[in-house]
């Protein structure tokens, strides 16, 4: 993995909520910098339940 790779933007569809992977998600155990890809398969959008097949990533950050 490259370390210049830019940091990519994913949006729950139900609810809106935002994954940023420069700033992770601390409180879930995802640490700042977190890939999407590294996110595990089980983890579930904080604000609704959702999984990670009901995000799409918006934009490059």
């Amino acid at each position: 993995m490259s370390t210049d790779e830019a940091f990519h933007i994913w949006e729950c569809e139900l609810c809106s909520y935002v994954y940023d992977e420069a700033k992770g998600a601390p409180e879930d155990g995802l640490a700042p910098g977190t890939r999407w890809r590294d996110v595990p398969e089980d983890w579930s959008c904080p604000d609704c339940g959702a999984t990670k097949a009901d995000f799409v990533m918006r934009r490059v950050a």
